[in-house]
């Protein structure tokens, strides 16, 4: 007799993921978000800014330019690190790809819509001056749209994996029992079969006990 392999459902739990899809990519984008939040105010402290190259000074441009994006990919990152749904985890990748664009060509903008003046890197090498562009916008803001369309990769594809994380069991629910299937089919355990003779001796039984009821014993009669 042939093994049968369990059926699996496609269509059970189509925006269901594993919260390990988008960890990750999550983390990372977190992390960045953070950076480009924070190296503004903080890096004057090591002559790694722009100008004004003074710690914990806000400026329109840095509100806009810097605070801004960073923020959306940091809460893109958390979105992907928590959420078990498809369509918040992409939200959460699309929204660092958007903050990750912003953070390499958002100065172009800054002019025509008065966002501020970024400045200029402080430092008086070119070397110096090319690391500081890209820490503080087109290198990070690469990075951020990398991993931001890697976790849209991830999450976007449905695996087989996918499906048997929307079947799995949940707790307390009785053991062989499936997740979220789409009907319940239920088992009838035929009766066993008592064969005619069984059934004859029943109902023997029965009239016998009903004549004793209301008819009470009936004597045979002896012959003298």
């Amino acid at each position: 007799m042939k093994d049968v392999e369990p059926r699996i459902d496609t269509g059970v739990g189509r925006m269901e993921i594993a919260r390990s899809r988008g960890a990750v990519s999550g983390f990372l984008l977190v992390l960045l978000g953070a950076w480009g939040v924070l190296i503004p105010f903080v890096g004057p402290y090591f002559t790694f800014a722009y100008d004004p190259a003074v710690a914990w000074t806000w400026t329109t441009a840095r509100g806009w330019l810097e605070v801004l994006p960073g923020a959306v990919t940091v809460l893109g990152g958390l979105l992907l690190l928590m959420s078990r749904n498809r369509a918040t985890a992409m939200l959460g990748g699309w929204l660092s790809v958007v903050a990750g664009a912003w953070f390499v060509v958002g100065r172009l903008f800054a002019s025509p819509l008065r966002l501020g003046d970024f400045g200029s890197p402080a430092s008086n090498t070119t070397h110096g001056q090319l690391v500081i562009e890209l820490a503080f916008f087109t290198g990070l803001g690469a990075l951020i749209i990398f991993f931001g369309a890697m976790a849209l990769g991830r999450v976007s594809v449905r695996s087989l994996r996918d499906v048997r994380y929307a079947q799995r069991p949940v707790a307390g629910e009785p053991v062989g029992v499936e997740h979220d299937t789409a009907a319940t089919t239920v088992i009838e355990t035929p009766r066993r079969d008592r064969g005619p003779e069984s059934d004859d001796v029943e109902d023997v039984r029965r009239h016998r006990g009903l004549r004793d009821m209301f008819g009470g014993s009936r004597r045979t009669p002896v012959a003298h």
